[in-house]
């Protein structure tokens, strides 16, 4: 059956019970109409054309339709002319080479006597124009913006942003023009100008300082917006023309941007703006956010941007919770600009962060880290941690980390400092970075008047909560370390000083334990303490006794970690005063900022790290735990050299050997344990012909005996004793420029190189690991390798398991021949969504010349 007109097709193809049936009908139709145009009935024409828009809007193919498209385009009635147009809008795009007969047909009617037939070809070159149709046609476009009819000229003004956007080198041509439209009274005509020259102003900012000279024009423009009176014709809720009060706004904050006294021209004006305008509905809402941006984009004074920013702050009261995100999400771009202004709107931002709605919380999170200072500290922590009780675990790490860093950098006294990150140890001590808790330790051992109140903290914190691990791992170490403290002088966090006993805090590690909260790590941390304790002089004979035979339990655990720490600590009992001299307490370790580059890669402004992780290419490679153990050693047996000499990097460890009488004690006491210096623990991966090797999972490591908390694992929190990062940052674009090394099954991988002009051939690359999607990737084991002729050094990994939103770090350092290519061979290995994956890539995108010599 066929229909012979719209009409009937479509009721045809609605009384159709099953989708086969509909499918039949549209091909028995489709049939008709090609057999039909075969014919060349030109009466007949419209009607099919009319059908196969109507199929094609059905996802039924109907290309086959083009060409008829055209030829109706050529009839000279109108109605004609109007469906071959709107058919080829919809059946051609710029990619078909049917648009070559198109170009002949639009000229011919831009020149049109009838001004509609000239409004459909403009309208059809606006939505299907390709670049050698907008070279072509470029000409007619620029003359028909002169027109004296508003209805072309409105057209033509959008013919030609769509030939700017497809050759922006023709911009040139129509910058009179547009100037011309400026100064126009139609609001179609004005609004579409406006529009043209926002795009030539952003695509060519050459012709910026041409249109500078129309913000007068535009301010007029703008004002009798704000004071006409009632314009029915252009009226919204109450406000003239909203949609070309924005356009006029935009216009003038790319216009005032870096331009003093276009700037001054118009600030008047945008107060008015500001005062002005209804907030009670949202068309309102749209001006004053337009008006906000251009205040704080363009040069204003210091009393406009106040303004700016209240009315962000009034923004926070409206029960939209879209408006709220916006000035949420616009005071964090600004806060770095004017600080204290944001401060005003404090209280209402915190209120922000008890909403319903988690992206206004997280918002509202990032904007209070934001805001926080010398004067505030005490305020905003307190707030933070109150949210911290009730925040969801996706916020808490890095809740945890910028309260840490906020109360590192800005903490009136240390007593404070410590009482916050016991708090956060207590609260979310499994959401706690390895950093934070390093920096913790480290403020511990340099404040010796308050290690027996912090001591006294963990042992009671330690004793009501052992699920923590953060606070079992911090407890562990304080214990360990200052057990003689709070022995001799009882637990001092309570008004009368209260003796605890040696068995007491023994009890409370060894339950640690047999806990269903221990792990791998808390469990060498326990083993590392009570051998501390062990050698302290408050610890009675039987305690010792009792530890050795703990030690004793652990020499065969099937853990290999354990039973080697274990064995050694076992063996130290019959060393007599040697032991005493490795088990005494850890000198205080270097105090710097926490590095925390790890945190994420989009800190909200404002917000503020301690260091640089690429920030000092010696913070940035730390020496190895092989070296550290050599150093304790030397200052151990008081070595000469040791104490002045500088710790050796990684790269100069081969070259510049200890002295011979340095190395040879050395090798003497790595001996009692039947290893030496030069054991390493070999890689899980067989290395690739021609390739040397490094992996994560097993960095380069001696012997741990000699200092009972160098635990080579990634979760350590004893910080490695590098230099602080007190020299000057590189460069931006040296320290930002990240590439893409794999990126598949939803994770991804890029590597960030740093590189000093002092040392070439040394470049320190920062492997970063996200996950893109909402599945955690979980046991992740990275590996490289890289040239014989190149060195490798790996550190741990700053975290296994990679969590949605979350950024896990690994840094390498690569020694390579000046002016070679760093190339490295990849081999990854993880868990996400219950499947296993491995896979291996060469990387070798690093720009020529990383090495110097180029």
């Amino acid at each position: 059956m066929v229909y012979h007109n719209l009409k009937a097709l479509i009721k045809g193809i609605r009384a159709c019970k099953t989708v086969a049936d509909e499918r039949a009908l549209i091909q028995q139709e489709s049939a008709a109409i090609r057999a039909s145009f075969r014919e060349e009935d030109s009466f007949a024409r419209h009607n099919n054309i009319a059908k196969l828009l109507y199929i094609h809007m059905l996802g039924s193919p109907a290309h086959f339709g083009q060409i008829e498209c055209l030829k109706l385009v050529a009839s000279p009635r109108f109605s004609d002319k109007r469906l071959g147009y709107l058919g080829i809008m919809l059946l051609l795009d710029e990619s078909q080479e049917v648009l070559t007969l198109v170009t002949n047909s639009l000229k011919n009617d831009m020149n049109h006597s009838n001004m509609y037939a000239v409004g459909l070809a403009l309208c059809t070159f606006a939505n299907i124009a390709s670049e050698e149709m907008s070279r072509d046609l470029a000409n007619e476009i620029e003359k028909l913006l002169g027109s004296s009819n508003t209805y072309i000229r409105k057209k033509a003004a959008l013919c030609a942003l769509r030939v700017i956007k497809k050759v922006p080198d023709l911009a040139d041509h129509f910058t009179t023009k547009a100037k011309n439209l400026l100064t126009d009274r139609n609001h179609g005509v004005l609004l579409s100008a406006i529009t043209l020259v926002t795009e030539m102003v952003q695509t060519e900012p050459a012709v910026l300082d041409e249109f500078r000279n129309a913000v007068p024009l535009l301010v007029r423009n703008l004002k009798s917006l704000v004071t006409t009176g009632y314009s029915p014709e252009h009226d919204v809720s109450g406000i003239t023309d909203p949609f070309l009060q924005v356009k006029v706004l935009r216009l003038l904050r790319l216009l005032g941007k870096g331009d003093a006294r276009a700037s001054d021209t118009m600030n008047d004006i945008l107060a008015q703006v500001a005062t002005n305008t209804d907030s009670s509905k949202n068309v309102g809402n749209s001006i004053l956010y337009e008006t906000v941006l251009c205040v704080l984009e363009i040069e204003a004074d210091s009393g406009l941007r106040v303004m700016a920013i209240n009315i962000l702050g009034k923004f926070l009261s409206n029960k939209d919770n879209n408006i709220r995100y916006v000035a949420l999400n616009t005071l964090n771009k600004v806060v770095s600009i004017d600080t204290n202004a944001v401060q005003r709107h404090r209280n209402i931002i915190l209120d922000c962060l008890r909403d319903g709605d988690i992206s206004i919380r997280r918002r509202a999170l990032e904007l209070s880290y934001a805001l926080i200072n010398e004067q505030n500290v005490r305020i905003l922590i307190r707030e933070l941690l109150a949210f911290l009780e009730v925040a969801d675990d996706e916020f808490k790490l890095g809740l945890t980390t910028q309260i840490c860093l906020a109360a590192e950098r800005f903490a009136p006294n240390k007593r404070w400092h410590i009482d916050t990150v016991l708090r956060v140890l207590r609260l979310a001590g499994n959401f706690v970075r390895e950093e934070v808790l390093s920096s913790f330790i480290r403020l511990v051992a340099h404040t010796p008047e308050l290690q027996a109140y912090t001591a006294s903290k963990l042992y009671t914190a330690l004793n009501s909560d052992i699920s923590q691990e953060s606070l079992t791992l911090a407890a562990a170490w304080v214990l360990g370390e200052y057990s003689e403290i709070i022995l001799e002088g009882g637990l001092v966090d309570e008004e009368q000083p209260k003796t605890i006993t040696d068995k007491e805090i023994l009890d409370l590690l060894l339950s640690i334990l047999d806990s269903p909260y221990a792990n791998y790590l808390s469990r060498q941390y326990v083993l590392a303490s009570i051998t501390k304790i062990s050698s302290r002089s408050t610890t009675s004979t039987n305690q010792q006794d009792r530890i050795a035979e703990v030690l004793a339990q652990y020499t065969s655990t099937p853990e290999l970690e354990l039973q080697q720490r274990a064995v050694e600590f076992a063996s130290l009992f019959n060393l007599g005063q040697l032991r005493e001299g490795v088990l005494e307490r850890m000198p205080p370790p270097e105090l710097k900022a926490t590095v925390m580059g790890v945190v994420s890669e989009n800190k909200p402004v404002g917000s503020s790290s301690g260091g640089d992780l690429l920030g000092n290419d010696e913070v940035a490679s730390p020496t190895t735990n092989g070296t550290n153990n050599q150093d304790l050693l030397a200052d151990i047996f008081g070595s000469s050299g040791a104490a002045s000499a500088p710790t050796p990097s990684p790269s100069a460890g081969a070259a510049n050997p200890p002295p011979k009488s340095q190395q040879s004690t050395i090798d003497d006491i790595l001996g009692l344990f039947g290893n030496t210096p030069s054991t390493t623990v070999a890689t899980t991966a067989t290395p690739p012909p021609g390739f040397m090797t490094s992996s994560s999972p097993a960095p380069p490591m001696t012997s741990n005996s000699l200092s009972a908390f160098s635990i080579p694992t990634s979760q350590s929190p004893v910080p490695v004793h590098t230099p602080a990062p007190a020299a000057p940052a590189p460069p931006a674009a040296s320290r930002l420029t990240s590439y893409t090394a794999y990126e598949k099954n939803s994770l991804k991988i890029t590597l960030t190189p740093q590189t000093s002009s002092a040392k070439p051939g040394v470049v320190m690359i920062l492997a970063r690991f996200q996950v893109v999607g909402a599945a955690p990737a979980t046991g992740l084991t990275f590996q490289a390798a890289v040239p014989k002729s190149q060195q490798l050094q790996m550190l741990p990994m700053s975290n296994p398991n990679v969590g949605p939103g979350s950024v896990e770090t690994q840094q390498m350092r690569v020694i390579a021949p000046v002016g070679s290519a760093v190339r490295l061979r990849l081999r990854i290995a993880y868990a996400i969504n219950g499947q296993d994956v491995q896979d291996q890539v060469d990387f070798s995108g690093f720009p020529p010349g990383l090495t110097g010599g180029a």
